[in-house]
């Protein structure tokens, strides 16, 4: 089952999506304010729009992938406009109050609201490897499921609005952690003489390893972290609404508050740009090692 759908925000995350979706045989309808995401969907079969309203006004349903509050605060303004009844599935990483305040305005639009962030990285996206945290209206979550399938491996309904967003939040808290110790132990085998490439094959292998491991440690031994799947500067932002998050909760976080420096770190560096995978440039650093 296919159908149209828009995509407003055609960047790493929003694009795959697009995509995916276009393969799998749906009208997509897409805008970014980005000339280079434009061209890249377009080259895709992606239909452009010349603004998030005009997405609208084409779609009944519309997934937002927005890099900040700001953005996807602005873009639900444009979207709460539409005059017909409108779906808005809201993926981006965001605090749970600028959610709430993204569901308030098109809610008061006469439009409906879901919280739906998602699990895996740009790479991940890419290939439709991805988990959809799915909250708010389970009747409209359930009629989605086709087009979720389009982008996704799996879709779940976590219930009431936000609970997606507290899932994502406790999925990135464990990311943030797997993607420091394997860089920890990708330094430590580098420094103990090991063949990097070797060390991804037997771990990989082994009890040690997870799905970060898989996906990172490939980079680290390469020392490549172009082109990124999540880049350090967004990382960080992603990890300060976590930290808000269980800090509310009054949830201790001794591992994930460990990592902080790392990759506060490796932005002063320079290196936000990069995929986080870069963490390991920041204790290669720290260790005195050296690589071209």
């Amino acid at each position: 089952m296919t159908g149209v759908a828009g995509v407003v925000g055609l960047g790493i995350m929003g694009g795959a999506m697009a995509r995916n979706l276009t393969k799998a045989g749906w009208t997509i309808v897409g805008f970014d304010i980005d000339d280079g995401a434009r061209r890249k969907a377009a080259n895709a079969g992606v239909k452009l729009a010349e603004n998030a309203a005009a997405v609208a006004a084409e779609t009944p349903t519309i997934i937002m992938s927005l890099p900040s509050p700001a953005a996807a605060l602005q873009v639900a303004r444009e979207l709460a406009g539409a005059k017909e009844k409108r779906v808005v599935v809201e993926t981006s990483t965001l605090s749970l109050e600028d959610k709430e305040e993204i569901c308030r305005i098109l809610e008061a639009g006469g439009h409906v609201a879901l919280d739906c962030p998602l699990s895996g990285t740009g790479a991940q996206a890419e290939t439709g490897d991805l988990v959809v945290y799915a909250s708010g209206d389970s009747a409209a979550i359930a009629s989605l499921m086709p087009l979720f399938a389009g982008f996704s491996r799996e879709a779940h309904d976590l219930g009431a609005f936000g609970n997606g967003s507290k899932m994502k939040f406790v999925a990135n808290l464990l990311v943030a952690i797997n993607n420091v110790a394997s860089a920890e132990a990708m330094v430590l085998a580098e420094k103990a003489g090991l063949n990097l490439k070797q060390v991804v094959k037997l771990v990989s292998a082994g009890a040690a390893n997870s799905r970060i491991f898989e996906l990172r440690a490939p980079m680290m031994a390469e020392n490549q972290y172009l082109p990124a799947t999540m880049r350090l500067s967004t990382w960080q932002k992603d990890m300060a609404v976590i930290g808000k998050f269980a800090a509310a909760l009054g949830a201790p976080t001794p591992l994930f508050s460990s990592t902080i420096p790392i990759y506060s770190a490796g932005n002063g560096m320079g290196l936000g740009d990069l995929d986080v995978a870069a963490a390991c440039t920041v204790l290669e650093t720290m260790s005195g090692v050296r690589r071209e």
